[in-house]
């Protein structure tokens, strides 16, 4: 079982994070930037956030064996504050960073009018850098928001296979399939989705352009969620090569539109087989 989490917020988490998740599978994975956990008050601190994005944290991955990569934007909370609007004139010069994978998470929070100028104008540069773009869908009125995404991606010219939108459930995930867009699913232990609904929605819908992430940030979460729904989805009767395409092929293929992905493996680091809950994975080990 090898595993490309393609939403998890590492900066959040620990080095026995990093550790555990190399043991379970995890291989590389993508850091988009998100809310802080309280209002950031100055354009400063969001470059220092994007700093650390794209340098210490990528360091601090390849020191477990784990590729890191991430995604920049005005996330669509922090849009409603007038504070953070300086930000969208820096974002340009870290799009053209290497690692930086895609436009996100932009979209919407409260589907505010401030908050379809920022999506709009964010999307705008998903265009101009050649950037696939990851959305978030709101958690309250989920269903009208995932309407309003698709509405305002598809007046802003996208491709839909050149977008993802994520924390779908199962009401918003015919929508979103409809559309022709990638559709994310963000496992967790109280709310948004758990492994075994996603698997249900699995044999309903299909495994094309389905992407599984942890979505794991500072609140109570589980980076070992796609790794425990390739277990869910095995003894669901899945095949090995099944949970490949879902926990890597696809996310894979999504963000190889970018043209930044690096898969290779880290110097000074190797994989042997392990048993994990009865079933075969990529265990890593130092050489």
């Amino acid at each position: 079982m090898r595993i490309f989490d393609p939403h998890i917020h590492m900066s959040s988490r620990t080095t026995d994070d990093y550790e555990a998740m190399y043991a379970a599978g995890v291989r590389a994975l993508v850091e988009p930037a998100f809310w802080l956990g309280q209002p950031r008050t100055s354009v400063g601190s969001y470059t220092d956030y994007f700093d650390a994005l794209i340098g210490w944290e990528r360091f601090r991955a390849a020191q477990f064996g784990i590729r890191h990569h991430c995604t920049i934007a005005l996330n669509p909370k922090e849009a409603n504050d007038p504070r953070c609007r300086e930000v969208l004139d820096v974002l340009p010069r870290y799009l053209a960073k290497d690692g930086v994978v895609a436009v996100g998470e932009v979209g919407y929070d409260s589907m505010t009018k401030e908050e379809d100028e920022v999506f709009a104008r964010q999307l705008a540069m998903a265009l101009e850098h050649d950037l696939p773009v990851m959305v978030h869908t709101p958690h309250r009125d989920k269903l009208e928001g995932t309407k309003r995404t698709l509405d305002v991606v598809r007046e802003a010219g996208l491709a839909p296979e050149r977008v993802i939108v994520d924390h779908l459930n199962e009401v918003t995930v015919e929508l979103v399939k409809d559309s022709g867009a990638w559709m994310g699913f963000s496992i967790y232990p109280d709310t948004k989705m758990d492994e075994h609904r996603m698997v249900e929605i699995l044999r309903r819908y299909g495994l094309d352009k389905m992407i599984v992430n942890s979505a794991a940030d500072w609140g109570r979460s589980d980076p070992l969620k796609t790794a425990k729904t390739g277990q869910a989805m095995l003894d669901a009767g899945f095949t090995e090569a099944d949970v490949d395409k879902v926990l890597w092929q696809n996310p894979v293929e999504f963000y190889d539109q970018s043209g930044r992905l690096t898969l290779d493996p880290l110097p000074g680091f190797t994989g042997e087989a392990v048993t994990f809950e009865g079933n075969s994975v990529l265990r890593g080990a130092r050489k």
